[in-house]
């Protein structure tokens, strides 16, 4: 079973090179040699047919666990608004400085996996001068390899000012959390022919606007595949069929943490919600019944010292 929190032991590792190399797992299963990925390997991988994978993860620890099995890129989600923070409007509360502290911890748990940094609402939607200065925040603060932004053809200018500034983006279209609320809510979208040609103009926008990856929410897999042949830069889904070029998932969904909902298109490979429970519970009740901490849990004094104190207290 998988443990993580605040408090806990290192992994073990190896060192790696500039970053190049990240840690080696000497327990476990499996021992995994983690190589850093650039936008180069990741555009060799769509010509070759390989799929990327990649998580959302917003701390440390469980970012010291993702690059011990390889996930290839992590995104600090603003998805950490319902995740991590519990807000009742969800992504929209979320701040640059919030998304600058949860990737830079991200970054020091995966030196060798590549980060993107999700820019948070209104953090470049007023101009492009603004779009380029946050994210040049991410680089500079944080060290990710990629911004991503949220938006098609409306964010094209934002998009290219990031771009021409030296930094990697990946464009967000269709179900995009930040405006969901002109679609009446997170609803997949491109189900018609209409909003479907919608999409591919936004693609072929985002594209030509200078991104280098492009993720497509919450539409229909026909819809995923025909973008994800057209662009030439690498196209990923998170609910977007199995024909794009690489998958994300939220890492409290597959996980089975984050239990307010469950969208359609998650697949839980894990129930540590139930697991923690439990474990709560019998750390309630061992308390309760006076069965921990028992001896093994316990620093005794050295030998003959205790009566030494007696002495002095006495």
């Amino acid at each position: 079973m998988l443990v993580f929190g605040y408090y806990y032991l290192p992994l073990e590792s190896t060192p790696h090179p500039a970053g190049k190399l990240g840690k080696v797992s000497k327990k476990g299963h499996t021992e995994v040699e983690v190589a850093k990925k650039s936008v180069l390997d990741f555009q060799k991988m769509k010509r070759e047919g390989e799929k990327v994978v990649w998580l959302t993860c917003y701390d440390n620890p469980m970012a010291q666990l993702m690059e011990q099995v390889g996930i290839e890129m992590i995104l600090v989600g603003d998805s950490m608004g319902m995740c991590v923070y519990g807000y009742s409007a969800g992504t929209l509360p979320v701040t640059m400085d919030q998304c600058i502290v949860h990737t830079e911890a991200v970054r020091r748990g995966a030196p060798g996996i590549f980060i993107m940094g999700d820019m948070p609402f209104l953090s470049y939607h007023t101009a492009p001068e603004d779009a380029v200065r946050n994210a040049g925040r991410f680089y500079k603060e944080a060290g990710v390899d990629s911004v991503k932004l949220e938006g098609g053809r409306r964010a094209v200018k934002m998009i290219r000012a990031i771009a021409d500034s030296g930094m990697v983006v990946c464009g967000h279209i269709g179900l995009t959390p930040q405006s969901s609320g002109q679609f009446g809510g997170f609803k997949a979208q491109g189900r018609t022919a209409e909003s479907a040609y919608e999409l591919v103009l936004d693609a072929r926008a985002v594209e030509e606007a200078g991104a280098a990856f492009l993720l497509l929410e919450a539409v229909p897999p026909e819809v995923g595949r025909f973008i994800a042949e057209e662009l030439k830069i690498p196209v990923y889904g998170i609910g977007a069929g199995p024909y794009v070029d690489g998958q994300v998932l939220i890492v409290s969904d597959m996980l089975g943490i984050f239990q307010a909902f469950t969208p359609k298109f998650v697949k839980k490979y894990a129930n540590l919600a139930q697991e923690m429970l439990k474990a709560f519970q019998d750390y309630q009740n061992d308390v309760k019944q006076s069965r921990f901490p028992d001896e093994k849990h316990c620093y005794r004094m050295i030998e003959g010292e205790h009566d030494k104190m007696m002495q002095l207290l006495s």
